[in-house]
Order: structure tokens, then C-alpha cells, then sequence
């Protein structure tokens, strides 16, 4: 595949090829029966770091894919507010409590980074972590928790109850103090002590002046109402994955809470689905992130079972180059993860999409980015994978100044701005509808 010699015009980006598509035949089929059918979930997942965490790129990519496909679900999502990172805006979470957080990037520590890439976990409970779907598209019936060997660690609630508990509190009058008045007679007349009237109206001494009010709390008794809200937790069902509850109303909102059972509390990851059949699109994405980050956290490899991929996309390389990593190495680190991939599911499909264009430091050309980019495409036949040319199809180095003017890249010449993802998800997504296109009319 040759790289486009000049494209810095953005719109002629025609982004209408998948190279070696044959591997995506039997996610192809599985597309096509349920058109005619209409009765099953398709799942695509996106794993890939800064360019993917921000779910902008995937976000577009899904709402066109789920046009075509019907719209099964959100899929995975996660709490970045609590570990104090950007995430998708689909959703939004709040705590009333801290949670530690750790990233899949750092040296390698005995804490539960899983399916996210980020771990995130309380050593005890008293919180309660509220999820509101802000896209009423992603509106969901299931919700399945994701955690370390599928512990019940978590309880959802969808709403809360008031218990109303009745007392007696002493009743309390004012005294107006007249000329004359000593703090112990008007103790006397009302059967109180001095401590307490002291105490109630915060004198530093038994001195009172006339014509201040007095709070006087008598030993006479009334009747208290004392409320107090609660949530009703919801009955969980269990799989070999997850925990999950299902509604028969769709919900925007919904609480997770601590199961009284549990000694610690660790979140991998959350998955929406509607009561509908259609395409989810799952995108996983660290900041930072490498190849080589995922493959040193085995529990990543076994919660990827939780999300039942058919059709698994690989974005990543940018941060490999700025380690000045080789094009061979890049490669070895791929192989591994594709390796984990299969070791637990053999017939998953898998795309892999080149790094985008970019600048070292902001004014070297990124060679090892178009380096990796020739690899791939070079053992993608042997290694039995689909690539997606992103490198190219935004115009390789040569068009890099073309995407500063049109305002798709942005100031550190790596990350892209909104509309820049936004047209990334737009070409794969006509990409990848072209290529469905052409196997269907072969098939």
C-alpha cells in the first residue's frame, strides 16, 4: 500500500479501504445474519491510548456503525472521573467517597488493573457512586460490574426509601430576663440547671444582663419525627463474567454501592446493553498507553472474555514512538498482544489501525510512526489480521501541515482536536461499511 504523496486537502481523504478484509469474512457473516434476522448482539471492542480514552474517534465510529447495525448498547464504560482522568461524555460518575487509582502504564504493582487498563478500588465501603447517561441513545435495560475473578464486590440501586423513626425531644421555651433576674432563680422556675442554660445559650459565665432572650430547654417532652433515606438494593444475577441486573424499563441512572459482604471493593469495568439486538461498540483507551502496558497485566486479557468480542480494533504506536522504539520491537509487542488475545478466544477477528500522523516534539517528522505503519501492513497477510491504513488516509508526513490548517490537529502536533477525531471515526466507519458493502456482493 503506498502512502499518499499529497493530501492536504482534507476532504479529498477517500477512506474506503481495508487491506487484507478476507480476515473479517466471519465477523461479516455474523453482520449479515443478523440483518436478516435481527436477533443477536454483535460486539466490537477498541483498544488503543490517548486517541481512544477520550471516546471521540469511537463515539463517531459507533453512531455510525449502529445506524447500520441497530444500536444494542453502550457497551463498556468507566468511572475516569474517580481516577481523575478525561473519559467519554456519554456518561457521567460521581462518589461521595475517594477511590485509589493506578495506571496501566506505570511499573507493574500487585493492583487490580484489568479490563480498563486503570485499576480503581476502596480498602472499605460508606460510598455510593452515581452513573447518569447523558446521550439518552445509550439509555440501557442491563447493567453488568466487571471485577477481579468476578467477585461480588458491588450492589446497584436504582432509588432510595425514607424511614420515618419516632422520638421525643425536650421542649424548648424563651425567657426574656427582667431587672433584677440572677441565672439560678430562673433556673429554679423552670426545673433546669444552671450548667444547662449556660451550656444552651454558650455563657462563659453565670453573668446575664436584662433584656436578653434565653433558650430555656425544660424537661417537659414532644413528639420527633427522625427520617432517613436509604437505597433499596436491586436482586443481582450472576455468569461466568459479570454481575448483572436487567430492567424491564430503560434506565439513564443508576447507584453502585458496597455489598456488605465484601472486605474491599475493586471496579474493572461497567457494560450498558439495551433489550435490543444490534452492534456495541466497547472502546478501551489509557492515556499513555502501549502495547507492551496491556500485555504486562494478565487480568486485562481474562475480563476481555467479559465483553464476548467478535471483532477486536488495535489503535496504538504513538507512545511507542515517542520511546524511539523500532519498528521490530513495535512489532514483537503487537504479536504478544494479539497472542494474549487468542490464547483466550481463537476466533475473535482482529483489525489493526495504523498510528496517525504526528511530530516529534512538536517539529521532527514522526518516522517511526510511518515505519511501524509499513510493518503492519507487511505481516498482516502471515499474522492473519485486517489493517486499516489511518496513517495514510490522513495523508502520511506529507499532508501533516494540511491537517494543522484545517484545524484537525492540534497544538503539540500528536493529539487531534474534536472535529480531527471525529473525521478519524467518519473515514474507518466508511471504511468499514464499504468493505461489508463489497463482501456482500461477493457473498
Amino acid at each position: 500500500m503506498m502512502h499518499k504523496a499529497d493530501t492536504a486537502a482534507v476532504d479529498s481523504f477517500s477512506g474506503d479501504r481495508i487491506y487484507n478484509a478476507e480476515v473479517l469474512v466471519p465477523f461479516f457473516l455474523k453482520l449479515k445474519s443478523n440483518e436478516s434476522q435481527n436477533s443477536q448482539k454483535i460486539n466490537m471492542v477498541h483498544v488503543g491510548d490517548s486517541h481512544i480514552q477520550s471516546d471521540l474517534m469511537t463515539n463517531e465510529i459507533r453512531k455510525k456503525l449502529q445506524q447500520k447495525f441497530g444500536n444494542g448498547g453502550r457497551g463498556l464504560v468507566f468511572p475516569y472521573q474517580l481516577a481523575k482522568t478525561n473519559g467519554s461524555y456519554n456518561e457521567r460518575f460521581r462518589s461521595n467517597r475517594g477511590w485509589e487509582s493506578y495506571r496501566n502504564i506505570h511499573p507493574v504493582k500487585n493492583v487490580p488493573v484489568g479490563l480498563s487498563g486503570i485499576a480503581l478500588w476502596r480498602d472499605n465501603g460508606g460510598f455510593a457512586v452515581e452513573l447518569n447517561v447523558k446521550d439518552a441513545a445509550y439509555n440501557f435495560n442491563t447493567i453488568k460490574i466487571i471485577t477481579p475473578q468476578n467477585q461480588n464486590m458491588f450492589d446497584l440501586a436504582i432509588s432510595s426509601q425514607t424511614k420515618t423513626i419516632q422520638s421525643t425531644e425536650r421542649k424548648v421555651i424563651t425567657h426574656k430576663i427582667k431587672k433584677g433576674e440572677a441565672i439560678s432563680t430562673i433556673a429554679d422556675k423552670y426545673n433546669v440547671s444552671v450548667a444547662d442554660i449556660r451550656k444552651d445559650n454558650r455563657l462563659k459565665s453565670n453573668n446575664i444582663r436584662a433584656g436578653r432572650t434565653l433558650k430555656i430547654r425544660t424537661n417537659e417532652t414532644k413528639p420527633r419525627n427522625i427520617t432517613s433515606s436509604e437505597f433499596v438494593p436491586l436482586n443481582l444475577e450472576s455468569d461466568s463474567f459479570t454481575h448483572y441486573y436487567n430492567s424491564e424499563k430503560t434506565l439513564s441512572r443508576i447507584f453502585l454501592l458496597p455489598n456488605k459482604e465484601a472486605s474491599k471493593y475493586e471496579l474493572s469495568g461497567i457494560v450498558l446493553e439495551r433489550d435490543t439486538p444490534g452492534l456495541i461498540y466497547s472502546s478501551i483507551g489509557v492515556n499513555g498507553a502501549k502495547f507492551s502496558d496491556y500485555n504486562k497485566y494478565p487480568l486485562f486479557f481474562e475480563q476481555l472474555k467479559a465483553l464476548h468480542s467478535d471483532l477486536i480494533v488495535l489503535s496504538l504506536g504513538t507512545n511507542e514512538s515517542y520511546d524511539h522504539m523500532e519498528a521490530s520491537a513495535y512489532i514483537k509487542e503487537l504479536r504478544d498482544f494479539i497472542k494474549n488475545v487468542k490464547e483466550h478466544n481463537r476466533t475473535v477477528s482482529i483489525l489493526v489501525m495504523t498510528p496517525p500522523p504526528s511530530l516529534l516534539k512538536a517539529r521532527r517528522p514522526n518516522v517511526y510512526i510511518r515505519d511501524y505503519a509499513k510493518s503492519i501492513i507487511e505481516i498482516a497477510k502471515t499474522d492473519g489480521f485486517a489493517v486499516w491504513d489511518l496513517y495514510d488516509e490522513l495523508g502520511a508526513m506529507e499532508g501533516i501541515r494540511g491537517l494543522k490548517s484545517s484545524g484537525l490537529i492540534g497544538p503539540d502536533w500528536v493529539h487531534y482536536s474534536k472535529k480531527g477525531y471525529e473525521k478519524q471515526g467518519d473515514l474507518f466507519a466508511e471504511a468499514f461499511l464499504k468493505a461489508y458493502d463489497n463482501f456482500k456482493l461477493k457473498n
